[in-house]
């Protein structure tokens, strides 16, 4: 399992330890990843997903993982984050046409 968040793509950062006498030893600093289940309301389905508690925070903040997914960037989604954006469109554009 890789330590990279699903959703926003953020994974570890590299940098020093410094001690009191300014020893400088590398070190890595983590993301905060916790594993969620999110409800996608368009699709009726629960996803599991390992994301940062930052990202938990942009999705609540958003109105949830439909409203989150449509204004990501496929560049930092995940493979199995962009099949989710992928069926949310499918189902906008079958509901689209069964209204037209």
């Amino acid at each position: 399992m890789s330590r990279v968040c699903e959703l926003t793509g953020k994974g570890p950062m590299t940098g020093n330890n410094v001690s009191h006498a300014n020893n400088k030893t590398r070190r890595r600093f983590l993301p905060n990843l916790n594993d969620v289940t999110l409800t996608s309301e368009a699709l009726g389905r629960n996803y599991s997903l390992r994301i940062s508690a930052a990202a938990l925070r942009s999705v609540d903040h958003r109105g949830g993982l439909d409203a989150f997914l449509a204004k990501a960037k496929d560049a930092e989604l995940s493979e199995r984050a962009l099949k989710i954006k992928r069926e949310l469109a499918k189902k906008s554009d079958d509901g689209a046409a069964a209204l037209a």
